[in-house]
């Protein structure tokens, strides 16, 4: 798949290379195809026969009923037609992020990908210690970079499908050692083959700012790595501008969540009106060009075939709100056109 040309300046979707002027507005962070099941529940998993309807949805997603067939997303077809209701609604590509632990999928994404007719980037790497395979515990942070190099140069997990940028690699609080060495391998893939990063904090307020710290004490730039999920991890105005003023991207990609409840830490997860305060906070501050906003699907409950929002939502409904809120349409592109793109080509 364009194997042969060269990737700087561009974009490599699953479906090979485009350049960035034809990408539209794009979601960033993103799962069309994931199992989210930990490992040692997979076989409990593997024997749930919960349908999710309209009659449990909401239970499911709150977390007072449970469902582990919640924490798969692996119908093709579902996916098409949610991500034809993204197109419909405005949205142009989405990024998946899906890495190893997590059961990755690049055929099924380039299948998706040509169905839907939506450019789909995907990520590469590895997920938090709990979902890593455990061969991983004896790997260096070399092997790690020269795996995560090959997936964006050759293809990724047995497929000649690329990869078009790394991530979202994970991180927990407190961080574990093969945690810090796959960051460090990924550091050094980002060096190697020049696509952005995203990385998965640890659920503590201040695990974000550790990683970036620890990125630039081993000597490489933070401009094009993307902390994500920020909206789970910081709530206050201080903690959130001293991560931006060190230079990394800032990612909103909870929108949809409109529960406080968060069943994976206990916090009060803030709605989407929050999150629009906190961009607008960084707009203001001068970081407009380091914000990204998306929804992180990643359970079916939160998909439109299940009574969620689904992909649709920023663009149907958040974009609208913003202009309401006094988002100038520049700003809105800057958020979705022209950030995805500086960070999706290849430098």
């Amino acid at each position: 798949m364009n194997g042969s040309q060269p990737r700087k300046g561009r974009i490599q979707t699953v479906l090979g290379l485009i350049d960035p002027a034809g990408l539209g507005p794009t979601l960033m962070h993103e799962h069309l195809l994931i199992d989210l099941v930990p490992p040692r529940l997979d076989e409990d998993a593997d024997h749930d026969e919960t349908e999710i309807d309209l009659c449990n949805c909401w239970k499911i997603a709150y977390g007072q009923m449970p469902s582990l067939k919640n924490y798969r997303l692996d119908q093709k077809e579902v996916a098409v037609e949610e991500l034809i209701g993204m197109r419909e609604a405005g949205g142009a590509a989405i990024v998946d992020l899906t890495v190893g632990g997590l059961k990755p999928d690049p055929a099924g994404l380039a299948q998706i990908s040509r169905e839907a007719g939506v450019p789909v980037v995907m990520g590469c790497g590895h997920y938090v210690h709990e979902y890593q395979d455990p061969a991983n515990a004896s790997r260096s942070i070399d092997d790690f970079a020269q795996e995560m190099i090959g997936q964006i140069t050759e293809g990724a997990w047995g497929t000649q499908v690329r990869a078009g940028m790394i991530g979202e690699i994970g991180c927990q609080s407190p961080w574990t050692e093969l945690e810090k060495r796959v960051v460090h391998g990924a550091l050094i893939a980002q060096q190697a083959t020049g696509a952005a990063l995203n990385i998965h904090p640890g659920r503590h307020p201040d695990q974000p700012q550790e990683v970036v710290d620890t990125i630039r004490r081993l000597g490489f730039p933070v401009e094009r790595v993307i902390i994500s999920h920020i909206d789970r991890t910081i709530f206050d105005d201080a903690r959130l501008l001293r991560l931006a003023d060190s230079g990394c991207v800032i990612e909103f990609d909870l929108f949809g969540w409109e529960q406080s409840a968060y069943p994976m830490s206990d916090i009060d997860m803030p709605n989407d009106g929050a999150r629009l305060r906190m961009a607008r906070t960084l707009f203001d501050r001068g970081h407009a060009e380091r914000v990204l906003i998306s929804h992180d699907i990643c359970t079916r409950t939160r998909l439109g075939r299940y009574g969620g929002h689904g992909y649709q939502h920023i663009f149907a409904n958040i974009v609208p709100r913003m202009l309401r809120r006094g988002f100038t349409q520049d700003e809105i592109d800057t958020l979705l056109i022209h950030n995805p793109r500086r960070l999706l080509a290849f430098v």
